[in-house]
């Protein structure tokens, strides 16, 4: 009896590690599909931004521009209504979809801000997401003594800062969330589309927050 208790411990620790190191590659997965995004999202921008007749297609045409700004939120609610409907390559092209369009309308941050500002400030994102309270409180403490010299309303330093600390508390909420929904999940394809789902969240609140920083950081043309 005793041997067969031990055995039930053993094979159920080892159970939960197996469980532990699925979940992790997973969730490494989710990173790798929010960083693929961002640079299809950062390319289709530069694109673009590159094509003076594609940007007065787009931000001239009130039509063209909110056609896509609509695709933009159908895409997301579409998603994440349909999820459990659709295929995980299918739910993926959405994804893809989603970040190609998001480019395209994100291209008018070149329009006002010089593209030093603007990589300068991604990486400053990106690290931020890297170690999230610790680096949100040091990109505030920076930002704010870089207003003193950008002069910046006091109001939008305000706003940008609430932004900032938002979403990096959005982001640390999400990242718990998909850890949650990975470990109850069962099927292969589950997991998958919750990925994707998490790599769309993520993807969210990193783009919410560099747009926020963005504001603080940004040398204006």
């Amino acid at each position: 009896m005793e041997f067969n208790t031990n055995y039930n411990m053993g094979s159920a620790e080892i159970q939960s590690r197996s469980r532990e190191a699925v979940v992790s590659k997973v969730f490494r997965n989710v990173y790798l599909w929010m960083c693929g995004a961002l640079i299809v999202t950062a390319l289709s921008a530069f694109y673009v931004a590159s094509h003076p007749g594609v940007m007065a297609m787009i931000f001239g045409n009130q039509l063209v521009f909110w056609g896509l700004f609509i695709a933009e939120f159908a895409l997301v609610i579409g998603l994440s209504a349909a999820i459990n409907r659709i295929s995980a390559l299918t739910a993926t092209l959405m994804f893809l979809l989603y970040s190609v369009i998001n480019g395209v309308t994100l291209s008018s941050i070149f329009l006002v801000y010089e593209i030093r500002s603007i990589g300068t400030t991604f990486l400053i994102t990106a690290g931020t997401l890297g170690n999230l309270c610790l680096m949100a409180l040091i990109g505030l403490i920076i930002a704010s003594v870089v207003n003193i010299f950008l002069r910046n309303t006091m109001f939008d330093m305000i706003v940008s800062g609430i932004g900032v600390l938002v979403f990096v508390g959005l982001t640390a909420y999400d990242a718990q969330t998909i850890k949650a929904l990975l470990y109850d999940a069962e099927e292969s394809d589950t997991t998958n589309k919750i990925a994707v789902l998490g790599a769309l969240s993520l993807y969210l609140d990193f783009v919410n927050m560099f747009l926020y920083l963005l504001r603080f950081f940004g040398r204006r043309d």
